[in-house]
């Protein structure tokens, strides 16, 4: 007698680069996310918040490891050389928690990991399957795990990213590299699973993100030039979406639609107000003073500093012993910290407030890795995109982005039942790992 060999259960996680909870309810009603509308109505789709600072670099290792930064150890795109005011990048080796992967690695699962972010150089931790970098990743040759892929991908014409630079300015070349990056993503796909044995796949869009910066405003303006293409480009991610929930369905060994699907976002989007600089109003109230007039780094600060910040609001208390210039004693710290905490809870534009909170350090991170977090970080009410530019003389202004990103907005889509709970994206990876171990 014959029996039929039950399928494995696997799992998938879609991410979408910024795309709001907000957005996808309103995309829902007008027809733009057909797709993505009917896998909300099998599985459920929760309002999630995020990491503060509630950036990519922060929260993808959040949930990827399912650790806050105390733990896993990544606070932002950039971080303080130790001992130096120069400045570092954090990489894929700096991750001090073992993400998703790497834990069902342990119980001898294959794992497919395209474009996600915070993982370059791909090869800097063992991966059981294939990983290709996301953002910010410098070098294709670089960026791919086993590397005997890399050939295929780059005659396929993959892009890990757009060109942001000249996308930021031409954005009729926005929708070019828009459209050529999510068809390369999709022919990634299309490679991998057909040529990798996996027992969980993720894949993460970013053109979302990047199109929200650039052109938010085309979101709801019917007249503005682009709005057509924004919409266009929507429509395709949630065909590009639908293509894979389709595809994992008949495959994944599930019986139910949707067990073991999963969809997310690493924060929410809205419109921008102003930019608040951070380094600006410390200067402005006397905690920031450089040695230059035009300072470059934060190498140019002045050693009367109290305070200083980094992107986008990191504030460190410039205190003697720990920063090279260090002019606060450890005993002052916390006054200093309570003046700063007054002073920006009290600041507004044309009667607005524009800072909602100013989270101490231990508000935020636990874990051995706690004292690496700056002092206080700042989080803005929708609007204010908070930054931590040096070049910017004037305390609120703008460039020529339209969008920030939220911490209060994301969205997550879970197998489980509907639930109007709020959760936190430090919470995801066990649901996953929990999903994946049935």
């Amino acid at each position: 007698m014959f029996f039929k060999r039950k399928k494995k259960k696997k799992v998938m996680v879609v991410g979408l680069d910024g795309v709001p909870y907000s957005l996808v309810g309103r995309f829902r009603e007008e027809g733009i996310f057909p797709n993505i509308d009917r896998i909300a109505k099998c599985t459920a789709l929760r309002r999630m918040e995020v990491c503060v600072p509630e950036i990519s670099a922060v929260s993808w290792p959040t949930f990827m490891t399912g650790k806050n930064p105390g733990t896993h150890g990544i606070f932002g795109f950039m971080d303080l050389k130790p001992g130096t005011y120069k400045m570092v990048f954090p990489s894929y080796r700096d991750l001090k928690s073992p993400p998703i992967w790497e834990q069902l690695a342990q119980q001898r699962k294959r794992s497919l990991v395209i474009n996600q972010p915070g993982t370059y150089p791909a090869a800097a931790r063992p991966i059981e399957g294939a990983l290709v970098s996301g953002f910010v990743a410098i070098d294709m040759r670089k960026a791919i795990s086993p590397a005997k892929h890399r050939e295929t991908l780059e005659q396929m014409g993959y892009n890990i990213d757009v060109d942001t630079g000249r996308c930021r300015e031409d954005h009729d070349y926005l929708f070019t590299d828009l459209d050529a990056t999510l068809k390369g993503r999709q022919a990634a796909v299309d490679y991998f699973w057909k040529n990798e044995e996996w027992d969980f796949m993720e894949v993460v869009v970013t053109g979302t993100d990047r199109l929200q910066h650039f052109v938010w405003n085309a979101i709801d303006d019917k007249d503005h030039q682009h709005h057509g293409n924004v919409m266009e480009y929507y429509r395709s991610v949630d065909a590009f979406v639908g293509g894979l929930f389709d595809r994992f369905n008949k495959e994944s060994g599930w019986d139910g639609e949707g067990q073991g699907f999963y969809m997310l976002s690493d924060h929410g989007f809205t419109q921008i107000i102003q930019e608040f600089r951070v380094n600006a109003w410390l200067k402005e109230h006397g905690y920031l003073g450089f040695k230059t007039d035009e300072p470059l780094t934060l190498e140019d600060i002045s050693d009367d500093t109290k305070a200083f910040a980094l992107d986008p609001g990191r504030i460190f208390i410039n205190v003697k012993g720990k920063h090279p210039r260090g002019n606060v004693d450890q005993a002052d710290a916390t006054k200093v910290i309570d003046e700063i905490i007054d002073g920006l809870s009290g600041f507004s534009y044309e009667g607005q407030p524009v800072v909602k909170k100013v989270y101490r350090r231990e508000e935020l991170y636990s874990g051995p890795h706690t004292a690496k977090g700056s002092d206080l970080v700042v989080l803005c009410h929708h609007g204010f995109d908070v930054k931590g530019t040096l070049k910017e003389q004037e305390v609120l202004g703008r460039t020529n982005l339209e969008g920030m990103h939220t911490q209060d907005d994301a969205f997550l889509i879970t197998p489980t039942a509907p639930s109007d709970e709020v959760v936190h994206i430090e919470s995801v990876a066990s649901m996953i790992l929990e999903t994946a171990s049935k």
